[in-house]
């Protein structure tokens, strides 16, 4: 009997980015943390199944729209609630964006309709916003068996909070997650006692075998037990806006980790094997599909042929 294909589930929000740009204008773009992973792991080329919550009306069309152009298919129903969340973003000088959320969250049946999950993204608010983080959670434990699990932390304070359940809810994903991914804000944010290095190891510590601390600028390290894999930015790309660089670093991350064979939870120990020039070689892939990204305007990801050949180093 021949194999079926893996795919990527990924689940978590949707919603509409109105974006208010310096010169006064607004735009209304197609975003969220996971709807942006999930189209950009569909330009990369990975056959991509989506699970969100979205309404039937003109933003949720627009939504549809955008995430159906790449070819991501639906893993469950997603009209759960009654008006299609939206941000307002609002772009600093240098092109930082910040955030006013109106959402809601709720998590249907998720199933994915061909192949099977090799790999299961969560993240962001979904991950921790009442009453559908508890479905995420299941959702990821359910399919640990036959799936690996990265988790973009991605905490966004303003609509979650920092609090002592807030850091539970994200605690737990990441003891059922095989990849965390975290920016230093986040770690800040969320274990404001702990130094970085030791937010880290507490993350290691909770069961992540990999875990990518990003610092924008600054770049990027991959942190394991054993090894500590660190690679700068890519600045020579220029920047518009910081819309959904995150989401396509988490994304790419993956994807060439995938590329490695690193797919399906019979490739779980090989996380723990992955040569220092391996992971150095991911993560410098997934920072040069961000800066991609950064370079222009709203949650654009990249396509294959624009990132350029992985380097498997």
């Amino acid at each position: 009997m021949a194999q079926e294909q893996q795919v990527a589930l990924v689940v978590g929000e949707a919603l509409v980015d109105v974006v208010r740009r310096t010169d006064g204008g607004t735009d209304e773009r197609a975003g969220g943390s996971a709807a942006n992973v999930a189209v950009a792991l569909a330009r990369l080329g990975r056959p991509t199944w989506f699970a969100t919550a979205m309404a039937d009306d003109r933003y949720g069309a627009i939504l549809a729209a955008h995430i159906g152009r790449d070819g991501v298919r639906l893993a469950a129903d997603p009209e759960t609630i009654e008006r299609t969340s939206s941000a307002v973003a609002t772009i600093a000088a240098d092109g930082a964006a910040s955030y006013e959320f109106d959402l809601e969250w709720r998590l249907g049946d998720v199933a994915v309709g061909e192949g099977v999950p090799g790999w299961v993204h969560v993240c962001s608010i979904a991950a921790v916003l009442p009453p559908g983080c508890e479905d995420v959670l299941a959702v990821v434990r359910r399919e640990r068996s036959r799936a690996l699990v990265s988790y973009d932390v991605n905490a966004r304070p303003a609509i979650t909070g920092t609090g002592p359940e807030v850091v539970a809810r994200v605690e737990a994903l990441v003891a059922a997650s095989d990849v965390v991914k975290a920016s230093d804000e986040d770690l800040a944010a969320l274990w404001p006692a702990l130094t970085e290095s030791d937010a880290v190891a507490r993350l290691l510590e909770l069961g992540a075998r990999l875990v990518v601390v990003t610092r924008g600028a600054a770049g990027a390290e991959c942190h394991r037990t054993d090894l500590v894999a660190g690679v700068p930015a890519v600045t020579d790309l220029g920047v518009v806006d910081t819309i959904g660089a995150g989401d396509t670093l988490a994304a790419a991350f993956v994807d060439a980790l995938w590329d490695l064979g690193v797919v399906g939870a019979e490739a779980r120990a090989r996380l723990d094997d992955l040569a220092p020039e391996e992971v150095g070689a991911a993560l410098a892939w997934a920072v040069r599909a961000a800066a991609l990204t950064v370079s222009r305007p709203g949650a654009d990801p990249p396509y294959l042929a624009e990132v350029g050949p992985r380097d498997r180093s």
